[in-house]
């Protein structure tokens, strides 16, 4: 079963143009192809990145905190109690009053005890401000360093200023060795987000129950915030892993650098937000508006998705099912960087006319 599937995974009509096969994919030449085996080599990576961002958060992060005037806050840890542990992790974070005299009698204890201890407990469920400046810091360092990095890796490609050079030569299109760094790097870190899921910040979905990073989206409870980062993540990954298999890599590069160029300037106003520096973190929340008003709705559209959608067919005249399958992600990420900006410029608003 599992070679059948693999061998419809890998059907060339999914992946490429007509009259190709994955023997064409060989290097020759001076042509060097992006192989699917490479991909493996994003998980070491991914545990170096993890490496960077514990001395990263460690001896940058948090001296730069204490030199913002954010305090390293210690949380009382309530009395070891099996019955009122169990309690907690398994019925209610919140017990009724009827409930904590339950608890009470039968941990032999008073009841004001026993709301103490939950009100503690659940204390140590909530983040400090240090360690969320923490992790707006290691993401605000990444993304930074990816969008400079970038700039550096396309600024001298044809096809960063000319759109069609991206099809130019498709499929035959030779992989260099920045666009290989490029890639792995940017798919290991969202290998690292997925491994520590268990330990960073635990975020909320908002009221409509949209989330977007990156390349794709999911709709989620509240409730189920942990398996919802999961499969996105997962998804992430998937989806910039096939691009990469695809030799979508030219592309590639092009949205991975259009949403990672607004993203720090988001990060960096989280983490003067913590250290109540209003006014930068309201001007940084600004140009972070203005970025992603330009990357996302006028650049992302009128440049990828047209190089995307229209230009193919003027190489092909059958498009594979890879066209449909990534044209119909982007497409929806697109629609939620339209919702997204709408939720920015209702800020922007009430920030303008409502101080």
């Amino acid at each position: 079963i599992l070679k059948t599937l693999n061998s419809w995974f890998w059907w060339e009509n999914i992946w490429m143009p007509i009259n190709c096969t994955w023997a064409d994919f060989v290097d020759r030449d001076g042509l060097v192809f992006p192989k699917p085996h490479q991909l493996y080599a994003t998980i070491p990576y991914a545990f170096v990145l993890l490496i960077i961002r514990f001395f990263s958060e460690r001896y940058v992060a948090i001296p730069l905190a204490k030199a913002l005037g954010i305090k390293n806050v210690r949380r009382v840890k309530p009395q070891p109690n099996p019955v009122l542990e169990s309690y907690f992790r398994e019925c209610s974070r919140h017990p009724s009053q009827s409930e904590i005299k339950g608890l009470a009698k039968k941990c032999n204890c008073t009841v004001h005890l026993v709301e103490k201890w939950f009100r503690r407990r659940r204390n140590l469920e909530i983040p400090t401000v240090l360690r969320k400046f923490q992790e707006a810091f290691w993401r605000f360092s990444f993304y930074l360093t990816s969008s400079i990095v970038g700039f550096i890796f396309l600024y001298d490609k044809p096809w960063f200023y000319d759109i069609w050079q991206t099809w130019v030569g498709y499929p035959f299109q030779t992989l260099l060795p920045s666009q290989y760094w490029y890639y792995m790097t940017e798919i290991g870190f969202y290998w690292s987000l997925l491994f520590t899921l268990g330990i960073d910040n635990k975020r909320k979905a908002n009221p409509q129950g949209l989330y977007l990073i990156g390349f794709t989206f999911i709709f989620f409870c509240p409730s189920q915030d942990f398996m919802a980062h999961v499969v996105h993540h997962l998804a992430a990954i998937g989806l910039m892993s096939g691009s990469w298999c695809g030799n979508y890599v030219r592309l590639g590069t092009l949205v991975i650098f259009v949403h990672d160029t607004a993203d720090f300037w988001l990060e960096a106003a989280k983490m003067f937000n913590y250290a109540h520096w209003e006014k930068t973190c309201n001007m940084l929340f600004i140009i972070f508006s203005i970025a992603f008003f330009i990357t996302r709705i006028i650049l992302f559209p009128f440049w990828i998705l047209r190089a995307t959608l229209y230009q193919p067919t003027y190489y092909s005249t059958t498009p594979v099912i890879a066209y449909f399958l990534f044209n119909g992600m982007l497409l929806i990420l697109q629609g939620l960087h339209l919702y997204w900006g709408y939720l920015i410029f209702k800020i922007l608003k009430r920030f303008i006319f409502l101080k």
